[in-house]
């Protein structure tokens, strides 16, 4: 699914009028009709107060034609103009007038005007902005979304949380409504996935509006949010007449003293995710640990008892995953550099790996093309840069993808992963994976898919969505303060079982769990 920008999304507009041959205030009436649907559906008649905050453009349109829906099927309903500027839109006024027209008569609200009370019982649509939003709103209408947040109110917001920018932060924090739910046009916004914007919509929801499908399928994206849908196709069904040659052999370099769990993590990772053979380089101190707890993996250790200061191996590997516990002792550092010289097979770098390189920023240069970084933010800022927002932060990123020819993951609550200027948000994940060794996991699940001859870029997506995935389903019995790495691991098999899940099993699973 597309994230577009504004300007993409009024080209579609405008495209969908001229070749529907409509107005652009039927597309309007279409957009109204859908919300009305979604409440009335919830709803259904029920005579809690609703109060339609409505701006004096587009937006605001969209609330004053939902305001009539509401008001021929009963709904109790208040209507308040935002009168934040003398300009009006033609579709806006088209609106006021049919509202007019059935004796329903908005209050407007000036710089001046008192904001009435609201019931932590009623309903908020805000509709006072839209995505062409291009300045901080004004005091006083800062004021009255400060009013609506404090209410306790359910907030429904129309399109985008008003207040919120599509291309870059907030200025104000307190001059932006807090959604409880957002109901966005045709088409989820980039800003609902990151941490400084996404913090104003809890849920959203996209609504078919009917835009033109080929106008949009044909219209390129610098980003695309990442589901079931998406990485379904890149997966590689297994063949009857194979055997474990046929699905690669990974190599996991790392570990030091006191850290042998971050490789056994990985190797573990790596293997349930269906690497054929499994090896894990460390130091000394990690081959009993490693003997013991993975009977699966093969184990070279270093000669040197804590730290790895050699990298030698007598294998012929498919993939490498490298970094995890790895330490930046002086010579781990030397030997890690010696390594990149002779490097030739597709390689995945996390943790210590990437402050080695963050350390010496010309060993970037050797790395070989399409190299997977997996970095978490303070990893991501050693390597780019400081960034001034999440915007900018994209931007840097995307430029060092480039420059460097590497893949990019970049771990958040939405991990992003971004090559060749395009940026790929994935949906899968939760709170709880926030512990120790999730991050080790993820990179043993994407060399694992290496290993099996999924190319890089579809590894790390389709990677970055299994993780996510197996924490949502371990999650489920454990609860978020409960989930370790080791649960995650063992809910991958479960991950790759759902993909071939109907949804209406998967929910008729979750009430049976909910029941039990």
């Amino acid at each position: 699914m597309k994230f577009f920008s504004a300007e993409q999304l009024y080209a579609a507009d405008k495209f969908t009028i001229e070749k529907q041959q409509i107005s652009s205030n039927d597309l309007m009436e279409r957009a109204a009709i859908q919300i009305f649907n979604w409440l009335h559906l919830r709803m259904q008649g029920a005579q809690v107060k609703i109060h339609l905050f409505c701006g004096i453009g587009n937006n605001g349109g969209d609330g004053m034609a939902l305001a009539r829906h509401l008001k021929d099927h009963g709904y109790n309903i208040e209507v308040k103009v935002v009168n934040y500027s003398d300009k009006r839109s033609k579709d806006f006024l088209i609106n006021l007038d049919r509202l007019k027209d059935r004796k329903i008569w908005p209050r407007f609200l000036e710089k001046h005007s008192e904001f009435e009370a609201i019931g932590q019982d009623d309903i908020i649509v805000d509709a006072i902005f839209g995505i062409g939003l291009n300045r901080t709103p004004d005091d006083w209408v800062g004021k009255l979304m400060q009013h609506l947040n404090n209410s306790g109110a359910f907030v429904l917001s129309v399109d985008v949380p008003s207040g919120v920018f599509m291309n870059r932060p907030v200025e104000n924090q307190s001059a932006v409504v807090r959604a409880n739910h957002v109901l966005s046009f045709q088409a989820p916004k980039l800003l609902f996935f990151l941490p400084e914007t996404g913090v104003y919509s809890n849920q959203w929801e996209v609504l078919d509006i009917g835009l033109d499908q080929e106008f949009l399928m044909n219209t390129k994206s610098e980003f695309e949010l990442i589901g079931k849908n998406e990485v379904l196709p890149m997966y590689m069904p297994r063949e009857k007449f194979s055997h474990k040659g046929t699905y690669g052999h990974s190599l996991i370099i790392g570990g030091s003293y006191g850290k042998i769990g971050a490789v056994s993590l990985a190797a573990n990772a790596c293997l349930t995710s269906g690497s054929g053979l499994v090896t894990a380089l460390v130091p000394k101190c990690g081959y009993v640990p490693l003997q013991s707890a993975l009977p699966e993996v093969m184990v070279i250790a270093d000669n040197d008892e804590n730290h790895i200061t050699t990298i030698e191996y007598d294998i012929s590997p498919s993939v490498i995953g490298m970094g995890v516990g790895l330490g930046t002792d002086s010579k781990t550092a030397i030997a890690f550099s010696k390594f990149l010289n002779t490097i030739k097979v597709p390689l995945v770098i996390d943790a210590d790996g990437l402050n080695l390189l963050a350390q010496n920023k010309d060993l970037l240069k050797k790395l070989p093309s399409k190299t997977v970084l997996t970095p978490h933010p303070k990893e991501l800022e050693r390597l780019i840069g400081k960034w001034t927002d999440d915007f900018d932060k994209l931007k840097k990123a995307k430029a060092f993808s480039k420059k460097q020819d590497v893949i990019l993951v970049i771990k958040g609550a939405h991990t992003i992963t971004i090559y060749n200027n395009h940026g790929y948000v994935n949906t899968t994940g939760n709170p709880g994976m926030a512990t120790a060794g999730s991050g080790d996991v993820l990179t043993g699940i994407i060399t694992g898919l290496i290993a099996q001859g999924y190319p890089p870029l579809n590894a790390s997506i389709f990677g970055v969505y299994l993780h996510g995935r197996a924490g949502d389903i371990a999650v489920e019995n454990l609860g978020y303060q409960a989930l370790k790495a080791t649960k995650i691991i063992d809910a991958i098999g479960m991950a790759f079982i759902d993909l071939f899940k109907m949804p209406e099993q998967t929910e008729q699973e979750d009430t049976e769990e909910n029941t039990a």
